[in-house]
């Protein structure tokens, strides 16, 4: 396998940034210096060492790149700056990444001053945690957590190489003058805060961060925080215009061009594209900081030599291809930013990330010869603890249990790895169910490994896989309620076959399927759990997959387990035992599994997180005292005090899933660390229940969003649809394919003449009452059109059913109009005239108009005569219809086989109007000619029924668009932006 480059150096050059890898003690680069061209991101090799020739405050060291981000005009290098390793499995470090650093792209200027911030942060939280790592201990001293060194790169590796330049040049001029308190001055400046707390000032330690701060004084700590603040803003300088360019615009031919009037085409597009981009560089400040906390929060994971992405049974050790291309790609992360470093074949740069966990526990069992229980002698829990016994019993010269099974002691490591997929991937309540492809949201591989702590091939290394993912059905939920109801969409049979799909990749993947369902059988969830039950009938019934049927059980946990009584979870134990014990684990000895897992038991809830990992953990805790008995040692993890290392290694677990999916730890954690249930609990799961349903309202529409954007499933055209309604859109479901189905249901149910051709069918958008221009809320509907009549259909997305229908007769059209079509001045989308562009259909109905709506649409495709309404009109009266053509294509990134651009909406809107009026000019002469032979008198003759004028202007738009409009829009983009 091609190596990684471990350590770089990044350096703000003239013409661009340039990528420098830092050679290990004794050993050669791991790569070569390339450059990123300012502007262009041109990634190119570097043809010859530039760092003398650059100033020490533009250098910053860092551990690994994470990609580039591109907004509108702006681009940024993502790279890793501090990291922390968590586990090690065979010798080689995994590691979590604690922070990212993103320069920009734009100029020199901006480059350095971004990294001169981020050096001297991470200099100040270095000198802070150096303080505190050499003083005493007092009482309210924080808890920061264990963490390894981030110079050690494993036990392989050599010394660190020196302090690079940049670590060791002073803070910026203007850092030095800034306050930094000592205690005297403190005492002095406030002396009647202290009084009885005096005698921290002459501990080492002094006053811890937390302290500090309470007490008004400042800290190192608050001075990297600081640090860290300017370094984030000043990766937005590159949206602000520098003097040169302001210069180079006014005195450039086609600026002076657009003074006189004059302004050439490219000019006008360009002008265009500028003003489409404004809404995205507007909100890019706020993109880099969502972009620098996301990917800073913990939760990503990597290592330069082991694949993290495969489970062990499917590591491919003698593979010499690069790491990448072996990484599993539903687990890949930033493979659509790191991109840009693949296309250029800079290999050792591209280094895959895993969103999820990755935790490690050491434990030495004390073995007992009889039938008794045995003990648990020694465990460590934190990081560095577990990497010291690795190491300690690597280089100890007794082994950790001899293979005979005589040692009075042995040694082993616990380790698990949750992969977090990239498909459906996002936030709760915005990612629910499955998509068209059958990924499900929340979808989760969790690795159980145990193995000896020294990682000796002698023995036997046992790892153990299960999943969790959402309902595998088209639903979604409400983010405006503690208990919001989960509604179903889409036909039955739409939602069977993508149930199908989702399975097939399962039983692909990992062999036999055990569903354990936890929804309630009571209540909000039990519909959604009876059409899963239902659902994965039918799928077993008509033989599965390849004559593979899942197994299926439906636990009612809050049920079973109410009253705080978690312990009943082993009722689902027991059921779920046969299939566990069939299927089994695999079993590693040597260099040959002895055993092969051949089935998964995927457990869900409705989040797939609390519920989920009460179970998961109970599922595992079995395995494991199962795999220890085959050692011939038996432990009781349910009971036994000197256990709780595994349950606060699968309440890590869960957690650290909950707080991607949901915002928040899991709800559930005492009993997930403890075994035990109590009131105090309960009270931090409300507590945590009021965080997630913040998060739902204010926080997560925009971080979706920026997820998306991340993995390539939208362009920057989504930050502009977030700014104009403040939400996201689920861009995993194809809504090409779903209003095409829409189109062919219409035509299915609505033209009952088999003589009547059909010209053309469209999605297009239409007010909420008919006959009108403006009734709030617009809805999304289908107009038909065939060779005697037009038909407007509202259509009842949910269950993919006709709602209702309206026929026009052609010949009752008395006039088509089309143009500007403004029904909101909210957002600047709102007011684009040239977007917002719709027709309007006068007709003159005659006698009863054929107006019916399906009462049983649930039920029926077309319910009988009996059942359908239908409204009069006036003979004389004229009545209207209004539809606004749609964006003509939405911020879902177009995949292979998607090259075709579709209209634009005026285009689309004069299309349809032509259509009308042919269609109708057509049926007229037919009608004339028929009168003629029948010898009655026909209706004037109609020339031309087009006419382009605004349906609402602009300015009627403002004058109808009210104040608590405008409020409640402002407040919105106040609290959400």
């Amino acid at each position: 396998m091609a190596p990684l480059v471990r350590r770089l150096l990044i350096i703000a050059a003239v013409d661009g940034l340039i990528l420098q890898p830092v050679a290990q003690r004794n050993h050669a680069p791991s790569g070569s210096s390339i450059k990123i061209d300012y502007k262009s991101n041109t990634i190119s090799p570097l043809l010859r060492e530039r760092k003398d020739e650059d100033s020490k405050p533009s250098t910053l060291e860092a551990h690994g790149i994470v990609g580039l981000l591109t907004v509108a005009s702006s681009s940024y290098l993502i790279s890793i700056t501090r990291r922390e390793q968590v586990a090690q499995i065979r010798g080689k470090p995994i590691y979590v990444i604690t922070d990212v650093a993103l320069i920009p792209l734009s100029s020199k200027a901006d480059a350095e001053t971004a990294i001169t911030q981020t050096s001297n942060s991470l200099k100040q939280r270095t000198k802070a945690k150096n303080a505190g790592d050499n003083g005493d201990i007092s009482s309210d001293e924080e808890d920061g957590g264990s963490t390894v060194p981030e110079e050690d790169d494993g036990p392989d590796k050599s010394p660190a190489t020196p302090q690079t330049e940049s670590e060791q040049t002073p803070a910026a001029p203007d850092a030095k003058h800034k306050r930094r308190t000592s205690v005297a001055e403190d005492v002095i400046n406030r002396k009647g805060q202290y009084g009885r707390f005096a005698e921290r000032w002459f501990s080492k330690k002094g006053w811890s961060a937390d302290g500090r701060r309470k007490l008004g004084m400042s800290s190192e700590e608050d001075l990297a925080k600081k640090q860290e603040r300017q370094a984030v803003e000043a990766s937005s300088l590159s949206l602000e215009p520098t003097k040169e360019d302001t210069i180079a615009d006014t005195d450039s031919p086609s600026s002076s061009k657009a003074q006189d009037g004059s302004r050439a085409p490219e000019a006008v597009q360009q002008n265009l594209t500028a003003s489409a981009d404004g809404v995205t560089e507007s909100l890019t400040p706020k993109i880099v900081r969502t972009t620098k906390m996301f990917f800073s929060s913990k939760s990503f994971f990597f290592s330069y030599d082991y694949d993290i992405s495969q489970s062990l049974a499917r590591q491919d050790v003698q593979s010499t291809v690069p790491l990448y291309k072996k990484f599993e790609p539903s687990f890949f992360w930033n493979h659509h930013i790191i991109l840009p470093f693949i296309e250029a074949g800079q290999q050792s740069y591209v280094l895959p990330l895993l969103q999820g966990f990755v935790g490690q526990r050491a434990f030495t069992v004390g073995a007992s010869a009889g039938p008794a229980e045995a003990k648990i002698v020694d465990a460590a829990e934190k990081p560095e603890e577990v990497l010291d016994a690795q190491s300690e019993d690597k280089n100890s010269d007794t082994p950790s249990s001899a293979s005979d099974g005589s040692s009075d002691q042995k040694d082993y490591l616990l380790t698990l790895i949750s992969r977090r997929s990239t498909g459906r991937a996002g936030l709760r309540y915005l990612r629910r169910g499955v998509d068209d492809k059958g990924n499900v949201a929340n979808s989760v591989e969790t690795e159980q490994i145990l193995s000896s702590s020294s990682w000796d091939p002698a023995q036997k290394t046992y790892s153990f896989i299960q999943i969790r993912g959402s309902i595998p059905l088209f639903f979604s939920q409400t983010p405006y309620s503690f208990k919001p109801i989960p509604v179903l969409f889409s036909s039955p049979e739409t939602n069977q076959a993508a149930f199908k799909q989702h399975f097939a990749k399962v039983i692909a993947r990992y062999g036999a399927v055990q569903v354990a369902s936890l929804v309630d059988k009571h209540g909000t969830e039990a519909k959604i759990g009876e059409e899963y039950e239902k659902q994965a009938s039918v799928f077993n019934d008509n033989g599965g997959v390849n004559n593979t049927k899942i197994g299926f059980e439906w636990f009612d946990f809050h049920n079973v387990c109410r009253g705080m009584k978690f312990e009943n979870v082993s009722i689902l134990m027991d059921t779920l035992g046969p299939f566990l014990s069939a299927n089994g684990w695999a079993v590693q000895q040597g260099e040959k599994f002895v055993h092969t897992q051949s089935g998964v038991l995927r457990t869900n809830c409705m989040d797939c997180l609390d519920r989920t990992n009460v179970v998961q953990s109970a599922t595992a805790r079995s395995v494991l005292e199962q795999q220890l008995a085959d050692q011939s040692i038996k432990i009781d993890l349910q009971n036994d005090p000197t256990t709780s290392w595994f349950n606060t290694l699968w309440a890590d677990n869960g957690d650290a899933i909950s707080r991607q999916y949901a915002g928040t730890a899991a709800l559930k954690g005492d009993f997930t660390r403890t075994r035990k249930r109590n009131a105090l609990g309960a009270l931090t799961d409300f507590s945590l229940t009021l965080n997630r349903y913040y998060n739902n309202m204010f926080g997560d529409y925009f971080t979706q969003a920026c997820i998306d954007y991340y993995l390539g499933n939208a362009t920057t055209a989504v930050f502009r649809e977030f700014e104009t309604d403040m939400m996201s859109q689920d861009y995993a479901l194809d809504i090409n394919r779903i209003r095409q189905n829409a189109i062919d249901t219409c035509v299915k149910i609505v033209l009952e003449d088999p003589g009547e051709d059909l010209v053309g069918g469209w999605t297009l958008s239409c007010p909420h009452e008919s006959n009108t221009l403006r009734t709030m809320p617009f809805e999304e509907c289908v107009v038909l059109l065939t060779d005697v009549a037009l038909y407007f259909c509202r259509f009842d997305w949910s269950t993919e059913k006709v709602g209702s229908f309206e026929r026009v007769e052609l010949d009752r059209v008395r006039g088509i109009c089309y143009g500007t079509y403004i029904t909101s001045t909210l957002a600047p989308a709102h007011m684009d005239e040239k977007n917002n562009v719709g027709f309007v259909v006068r007709y003159k109905p005659e006698g009863e108009a054929l107006v019916r709506t399906n009462t049983r649409s649930m039920q029926n495709e077309k319910a009988p005569d009996g059942e359908k309404s239908s409204k009069k009109a006036t003979k004389d009266e004229m009545r209207i219809l209004a539809f606004k053509a749609l964006p003509p294509k939405s911020s879902a990134a177009q995949s292979q086989g998607q090259e075709e651009k579709p209209m634009m909406e005026k285009d689309l809107v004069q299309h349809i109007c032509e259509e009308i009026q042919r269609a109708a000019l057509v049926a007229e002469k037919r009608d004339t000619v028929t009168a003629e032979h029948t010898g009655k008198e026909g209706e004037e003759q109609k020339s031309d029924l087009l006419e382009e004028k605004d349906i609402i202007s602009l300015a009627e738009a403002k004058k109808s668009t009210g104040y608590l409009e405008h409020l409640g829009y402002s407040l919105k983009k106040l609290v959400w932006t």
